[in-house]
């Protein structure tokens, strides 16, 4: 039986809906706090120049923040659309752009420009058909001694959330993952899985967090001493230890080519 799913690229007022609607709430900004922490913390960002692609970037949010830190970005994007909303932030960086997809990227770069000293790719292969060959191609891209900065939308976090949300029938029949115009990823990946994978690609994984580790768990209705400042510090307390990390809404990994 042919698969059901293709990989989902994002078009249609997506960007706006994208900017307004999640990188600016509570946790869209708690998200992008805890990446750049642990970036900052665990990858050799104080390098000057290092060579960077940005690899299904959507808006730039990462490639301008690499980029005013002076390194050389490319961000490829496969929506269009993603790169149009963003163009005037993108020149004003200087961060280069590629309206390509992860598998056409051999073809689209130029032959002098193939490989990478960092490689990123935050919330990308979640929306993809096939997560692991897609990501086995992404990672020729990157030099010998080369870092990965990889962040994906966590299948356990997922079924954890719907347990408690009383979504009790799609968790028994393993219907969890997101279907036609729904915004949740048709591939959540399992942290184990992933870990796995880089391994038998020879990577060592240097450090695994958990973005929003407790974020997305509150109730509604919160009492007084539970304030934003708070949140962000038991995040950060949290979000490297076990078993919370597992937890995370995304799992962040970070990963040295050997």
């Amino acid at each position: 039986m042919p698969s059901q799913k293709q990989d989902r690229h994002f078009s249609g007022g997506m960007a706006e809906k994208f900017a307004h609607n999640i990188y600016a709430t509570t946790k869209g900004r708690l998200r992008l706090k805890i990446l750049r922490e642990r970036m900052l913390a665990e990858l050799p960002l104080d390098q000057s120049s290092l060579r960077v692609l940005d690899a299904g970037g959507g808006l730039g949010q990462i490639s301008c923040w690499l980029a005013r830190k002076g390194h050389q970005v490319l961000l490829a994007e496969p929506a269009i659309e993603m790169l149009e909303y963003s163009a005037k932030r993108l020149e004003r960086y200087q961060v280069k752009t590629l309206n390509t997809s992860i598998q056409q990227l051999s073809e689209q770069l130029p032959v002098e420009q193939q490989s990478f000293d960092l490689i990123v790719c935050h919330a990308v292969l979640e929306w993809l058909e096939h997560p692991k060959e897609t990501l086995e191609q992404l990672l020729k891209h990157l030099e010998p001694k080369g870092q990965l900065s990889l962040m994906f939308f966590n299948a356990d976090a997922l079924l954890l959330a719907n347990i408690l949300r009383g979504n009790w029938q799609r968790v028994l029949e393993k219907g969890l993952q997101g279907k036609g115009k729904r915004l949740t990823p048709i591939s959540p990946l399992q942290p184990t899985a992933v870990i796995a994978w880089l391994e038998a690609a020879g990577f060592e994984i240097s450090a695994t967090t958990g973005v929003r580790v407790f974020n997305d768990y509150l109730r509604l209705k919160l009492p007084p001493e539970a304030t934003p400042a708070r949140l962000v510090e038991i995040e950060r307390r949290y979000c490297q230890q076990e078993p919370w990390w597992r937890m995370g809404r995304y799992i962040l990994i970070h990963a040295k080519k050997l």
